[in-house]
Parts: structure tokens; sequence; C-alpha cells
């Protein structure tokens, strides 16, 4: 199969038959092999149905049904799971994402050899309290990821490898970053193509400014997670090191400090007496917890079963790996 279009919706009903039959004209004009995969994210306005009556009329469309709302990412994740065909495109069920994209985007993969192509929405038909914490957010994942020739990470509209969708792990609400952890899986050549942003033209969108707070909190975790998550000692274990060399260094100093005045015959008080006593002390305990928390981390990460879990392209010769 060439293609397999996953689709995650959330109460979508008035779009799903004019989508469907977008993208039907668009791969039988250029005579791609394809299914198309909804996701229906636990919707109450009848969106299943229309699922039902597409599949049962036209047997490339397949559909995966959740009891309740679980969110994008868990969406995305069920729906690569069952994806078959070479190439795996994913877009919004809104038809803010134009289905004309998908030829190119599967000759990118195909043809120009790329692991994942990422859509950037150069023009946007979205308010500015919406396209200006955007624009933050994809400066500072482009940072922290290192993807630096990527515009827009939570583009809906993206094309995989097969064998990229087969080997990351989407859940929480990282979606966002799914460059990210493409990268982090060893896929490196990550590309970007220009495409057509539609405006809404049912309904009304399905987040808030919370996502851009959640943004961050899952930035911060998957940063986290990329570089300590297999050594958390190394983060943790240097803090708490840190943290507790400059609390021994200042006891030393107060203390030294007042055997200097006794030995001179001069007044003093008591160590006790002194605020930096108190100081140095505090940070001699949290530098001794953040090397226990550290040293707690390692022996988690060491049962862990994904510890020596490692992304394996090829192998010569070789009968078992396990």
């Amino acid at each position: 199969m060439d293609i397999s279009i996953v689709i995650p919706l959330y109460n979508e009903r008035e779009s799903l038959t004019e989508l469907h039959t977008w993208i039907k004209r668009v791969t039988e004009e250029k005579k791609l092999n394809y299914e198309i995969i909804f996701v229906d994210d636990g919707s109450n306005d009848g969106s299943w149905q229309v699922i039902e009556e597409l599949q049962s009329e036209y047997p490339e469309v397949k559909g995966i049904k959740f009891r309740r709302n679980y969110g994008k990412s868990p969406a995305l994740f069920c729906g690569f799971k069952a994806a078959q065909g070479d190439v795996v495109i994913t877009m919004d069920a809104d038809l803010q994402d134009s289905p004309d994209e998908i030829p190119a985007l599967y000759q990118m993969i195909k043809d120009e050899g790329y692991d994942l192509v990422s859509g950037w929405k150069k023009k946007r038909y979205d308010p500015l309290s919406k396209t200006l914490p955007t624009k933050l957010f994809n400066a500072t994942a482009r940072n922290a990821s290192g993807i630096h020739n990527l515009h827009d990470f939570n583009c809906g509209l993206k094309a995989y490898k097969k064998e990229v969708v087969k080997n990351i792990e989407v859940y929480g609400e990282m979606h966002r970053y799914i460059p990210w952890l493409a990268k982090n899986a060893g896929f490196t050549k990550i590309g970007e193509k220009e495409v057509k942003h539609q405006a809404r033209k049912y309904g009304k969108t399905k987040f808030g400014l919370n996502r851009f707070i959640n943004g961050y909190l899952d930035l911060l975790t998957l940063w986290f997670l990329s570089t300590f998550g297999v050594k958390p000692m190394h983060l943790f274990g240097t803090l708490g090191s840190l943290m507790f060399l400059i609390g021994l260094i200042s006891v030393m100093i107060v203390g030294g400090n007042k055997l200097y005045y006794i030995s001179n015959g001069l007044p003093h008080r008591l160590v006790t007496d002194s605020p930096y006593f108190y100081l140095a002390l505090t940070s001699m305990i949290i530098g001794t917890q953040l090397f226990v928390a550290g040293f707690l981390g390692e022996l988690i990460s060491r049962n862990s079963e994904e510890r020596n879990k490692y992304q394996i392209e090829k192998s010569l010769n070789i009968k078992d790996l396990a």
C-alpha cells in the first residue's frame, strides 16, 4: 500500500464526508493505493455514524473509536499502529489542512528520501492571539530540539516513512514534538514543505490557550528525558554535589571565622547565631537530597526494560539481538 492517511478527530461530523471526497479525488488522480484511518477521539456529535456510513460504501475507509476523549496524541498512536502504507500522512479533520498537498508530501518521502516532512502554514487564517504564541513556541522548540529548519512543529499535516511511526511512541500531548521524537529515534532527515492553510469551514477550534502552557511543560519533559532519561545521576548528582560543596565551604568559612576570633582573643558569638550557618546547612541538605534523588533514579533506570533498547537499522549475519 502506498499511503495511509491518519486523521484524528473530535466532533467534526460536518466536515468528514467532504474531506473524504477531497482525499479520494486527489489520491485517485495520482493513482495512489491508499487507506484512510479515521480515529474518533470520543466524539458525541455523531461523527462515528458518518465514519460507519463512509466505510460501508468505501472499503479504503477504516475507523477507530475511543470510548471517551483521550487527546490527539493517543489518537495518533493508535492510528500509527494500524497504518499499513509505506508513507503515513497525518492531517486534521477540520478541512484546514488541504489534501491537495498529499502527492507532493508523498514524493518528498519516496523520491527525496526524507524520514519526515512537516507542513509549514506560512500564511495562517488565525487570530493574532493564536499566531504570536505559536511563533514563540516554535522558536523555543527549534532551539531546544536542534531542528532549526522547521518553522511549525505543531502543524497537523505531516508525512512519515512507515519505519518512523512504527518506532516512536506518541503519548500524553507529545504530538507537538513528533519531529523531535523522530530525531531521538535516529531519523534525522527531517524536511519541511510550505502548505496552504484553509480557513475553518465548520464548527470551532478544540484548543484553548492552555495548550501553550502544556506545550512548554511537555517541552521541558522531553528535554529532560532525551538528555538525562537514562542517566539521571548526571543531572541530580552534579547539582547535588555542587550544592553540598557550596554548603560545606560556607560552613568551613563560618567555623574558620570563629576560630580566628578565638585565637586572637577577640569577642565572638556562637556559630548558630549566624544566618550564614543555616544557609550553608540548608545547602548541604538540599545537595544530599538531590544526590540521593539521582541515585534512586539510576536504580529505577537500571531496572527499566527500555534501558538497552536501541534503534538498529540493519545487521549482517546476526541471528539474535534480543
